[in-house]
């Protein structure tokens, strides 16, 4: 399995960029792969669905990219080796407008490089 293979989403309440304990437990299975994979680097990246304004989900994924990021800095991976971005809303996972596919879309997501 790659990298990328083994490193998990992390998903947020309604409108928050709190580390639920799932979350948390994600995050030390990521930092994980991440102290077993040196030479590996990850993206951030932070989503929201669609409901409030984009200006609000794009400071609200860049808070969830953060808060996942500021976990793993604490979990010992160097903060040189990630990087965030936010999409707000404008990358969903999940198509659709009810609580299962908002679910999905708040989240943070890794990209391995």
């Amino acid at each position: 399995k790659t990298v990328q293979d083994q490193i998990a989403d992390v998903f947020f309440d309604y409108d928050s960029a709190e580390l639920s304990s799932s979350a948390q437990s994600t995050l030390d299975a990521n930092g994980k792969v991440l102290n077993d994979n040196p030479s590996a680097n990850a993206t951030i990246e932070g989503h929201c669905d669609e409901r409030g304004t984009v200006e609000y989900n794009l400071a609200l994924g860049d808070r969830r990219a953060a808060s996942a990021k500021d976990y793993l800095v604490r979990f010992g991976i160097a903060a040189g080796r990630l990087s965030t971005v936010s999409y707000g809303e404008e990358r969903p996972f999940a198509t659709g407008s009810d609580e299962a596919a908002f679910a999905q879309n708040r989240r943070a997501h890794f990209v391995v490089r």
